[in-house]
């Protein structure tokens, strides 16, 4: 388990350092973490990783990362 953390957490890490300020949200009926690096965003693609992590992109830019089964990585 430990492993799998280990690399969700080296896929997403250069997106945190990248940006000064981040918007975080959690959904707890639906288990969801959605974290912005962009105040105003609007996604206009989006791609799902192999670890259940939505990289969203607008204009090409990572804009925000959701985290599906938040709960269930810690």
């Amino acid at each position: 388990m430990e492993e799998i953390a280990y690399r969700d957490i080296k896929e997403v890490l250069p997106y945190f350092l990248k940006h000064k300020f981040l918007w975080t949200n959690y959904d707890d009926k639906a288990d969801v973490l959605y974290v912005h690096f962009k105040e105003k965003a609007i996604s206009d693609d989006s791609e799902v990783t192999k670890d259940d992590l939505i990289i969203r992109y607008e204009k090409g830019e990572v804009v925000g990362i959701t985290v599906l089964n938040a709960s269930k990585r810690m």
